[in-house]
């Protein structure tokens, strides 16, 4: 099986800036066809020079964000879900002058922002109408997918599965809506790597994070890799696989993420190790 395998800043830099420029070319040195840049703070964002990098390396570059509780969509403040549209256009827009093909990540509510309750129809419905004002934006501009991210119960009560992500994308209705999955997230919420996969298509899978079930070395934990590469496969994706995972001496996303030990002596071992995993997984297929 043919993959485009990338990496994640996650790997070397907690909040992306003009510091970390560096991190574009070692990913190319490193084997990764493209790097998922995760943009924290879009209105500070090195854009220019991010795109001269990425272009002079010759890498591939898709975005990731995750909004807050100044940005959250399902705020029951309709000033806050402005907010979040905003950025969102904003980084719609540094996709599109980075040429980056997908944004994803936890566009459509505030990681981490639960309310102790089951998702609202309220939620839902604030958090349709804001994206589809975004994605309209988008759609309006190039063909960018945003891809939104089922995530596990601790971070969101929103989207956690894949059934749920594909009828938010429906919702929205705009036609560039996709969903990212990502295996560690995965593992804890679908009943089936296949069923989630084939839920989603080839219409609306449209992005993925190879991530093992403890967040450690992909290839060395629970995560059913053959079933997950051959049911990718069978749908057609033909995107970017991205390894994500964080180094252990980050601050407010191992809090976030509950990172309390080291997988790897680095979070570029631990990428290094884990390519050379899910290439050969994939070899077999």
């Amino acid at each position: 099986m043919e993959c485009k395998f990338g990496v994640d800043t996650f790997i070397w830099a907690e909040d992306f800036s003009e510091k970390d420029l560096w991190i574009i070319p070692k990913a190319k040195e490193l084997g990764f066809e493209t790097l998922d840049i995760a943009i924290a703070h879009p209105e500070t964002f090195p854009t220019g020079k991010v795109k001269k990098e990425a272009e002079k390396a010759g890498i591939e570059i898709v975005t990731t964000t995750t909004l807050n509780e100044k940005t959250n969509l399902i705020s029951p403040d309709p000033k806050i879900r402005e907010k979040g549209v905003q950025i969102l256009k904003l980084l719609v827009d540094i996709n599109y002058e980075l040429g980056s093909p997908i944004l994803g990540g936890v566009n459509y509510a505030g990681w981490g922002c639960l309310t102790g309750k089951p998702r609202t129809d309220d939620e839902w419905k604030w958090s349709v109408d804001s994206m589809r004002e975004a994605a309209a934006y988008a759609k309006a501009n190039g063909d960018l997918t945003i891809a939104v991210e089922a995530i596990n119960r601790f971070e969101t009560h929103f989207l956690n599965i894949a059934d749920d992500a594909v009828q938010y994308c429906k919702d929205v209705g705009t036609g560039n809506m996709g969903v990212h999955l990502d295996c560690f997230h995965m593992i804890r919420e679908e009943l089936s790597f296949r069923g989630a996969v084939e839920t989603c298509g080839k219409k609306y899978l449209g992005y993925i994070h190879v991530c093992e079930s403890n967040r450690g070395i992909p290839g060395t934990g629970l995560v059913p890799w053959k079933e997950f590469f051959t049911a990718v496969r069978d749908v057609g994706y033909t995107g970017p696989m991205v390894i994500e995972s964080f180094d252990p001496s980050f601050e407010e996303l191992n809090r976030l993420c509950a990172i309390w030990r080291k997988f790897a002596e680095s979070g570029e071992q631990l990428a290094i190790q884990g390519l050379k995993n899910l290439k050969a997984i994939a070899a077999e297929i």
